[in-house]
């Protein structure tokens, strides 16, 4: 690796060094480096636990155990360095090869809430560190709330609103494998989950029986990701981001909130927010709040400005990954 890339990774490092600091037991969730931002366009770098994981998007294989000498050099207390090669011909190269270390870490924590993870069960890290905000608001406001969880994942935004106190949550999630995680998210923190918590299959039929059944969620959680296709329908978020609110508005409460985050890269704050305002009459839905990315997440290097580094400006919002609420009100309550 050059040395002004290794500059650079340092220099991203120290400038998280309060937040390292914070966490002596080291069990946080943290991005280390924002390649794109940070002037090392094919890496992003997480910290996840005592576990360095180094997502390569380069198109040619890269030694990159240097970098993990590196890292390894700057964190003290790292016990694991994982690659993940986005473009990487197998899928071990996409899910994960140790660089460094025996075990991955299996768990990590925020906000005093423990979410397992498990690092090489797909290409991601099987937890959304960005999104971070978005569960201490679950853990904040969700008391006693009915919560829909959709495009679920491995469940963290469940499991936050579990961990704040509410009455119900359901799950859903086309994967049943990767939703096994949330069972033991909910183990690690005392909380109980069984198959009511859970329904898998597709989102419109899955959507579809909820609506006929009259179900009703005082909070309704969208997070898909950006562009799906199934038999049964499509999923483009940066071309048609009202699709997927539209058939989940009737599941809301009188008085529910709908959670929307929207990860679409090409799709610009100002036109997420154009979209979103279209449907919001004031009365019956009203966007109420912009839930930020942590910092951690949009810090660029100095002489860079990030919104010339994304393909379409996310301001208002500090990062492309967007997220509001909505307040909703139903016309026959």
């Amino acid at each position: 690796m050059e040395t002004q890339a290794k500059q650079l990774i340092i220099s991203a490092i120290q400038r998280r060094q309060d937040a390292l600091n914070s966490d002596p037991a080291h069990h946080q969730s943290l991005r280390l480096c924002n390649g794109f931002t940070e002037g090392v366009p094919d890496l992003a770098i997480d910290l996840l636990g005592r576990t360095a994981v180094i997502h390569d998007y380069s198109n040619d294989w890269a030694n990159r155990n240097d970098l993990a000498e590196l890292l390894s050099g700057e964190l003290d207390f790292l016990q694991a360095v994982l690659l993940k090669r986005r473009n990487g011909r197998t899928a071990e190269e996409r899910n994960g090869i140790l660089l460094s270390g025996s075990k991955t870490d299996d768990f990590i924590e925020e906000h005093h809430v423990r979410y397992a993870i498990d690092l090489t069960m797909n290409h991601d890290n099987s937890f959304y560190s960005d999104t971070r905000l978005l569960r201490k608001y679950l853990l904040e406001n969700m008391q006693g709330k009915h919560v829909l969880n959709t495009f679920a994942y491995t469940g963290s935004l469940g499991v936050a609103a579990a961990a704040g106190g509410a009455a119900m949550v359901l799950q859903t999630d086309l994967s049943e494998k990767f939703l096994k995680t949330a069972y033991r998210s909910a183990s690690l923190n005392g909380l109980t989950f069984t198959r009511k918590n859970f329904r898998y299959g597709d989102f419109f039929p899955t959507v579809g029986a909820l609506r006929k059944a009259q179900s009703k969620f005082d909070c309704v959680i969208v997070d898909p990701p950006f562009f799906s296709r199934t038999a049964k329908g499509v999923i483009d978020l940066a071309n048609n981001p009202l699709n997927v609110i539209n058939k989940l508005r009737p599941l809301a409460a009188d008085n529910g909130i709908m959670i929307v985050v929207n990860n679409a890269l090409y799709l610009s704050g100002k036109d997420f927010l154009r979209h979103i305002e279209s449907i919001c009459d004031g009365i019956y839905l009203r966007l109420e709040e912009l839930i930020s990315i942590p910092e951690d997440f949009c810090y660029t290097a100095p002489s860079n400005s990030s919104a010339s580094y994304y393909p379409a400006d996310p301001a208002p919002f500090n990062h492309p990954t967007k997220i509001v609420t909505l307040r909703i009100r139903c016309k026959n309550s």
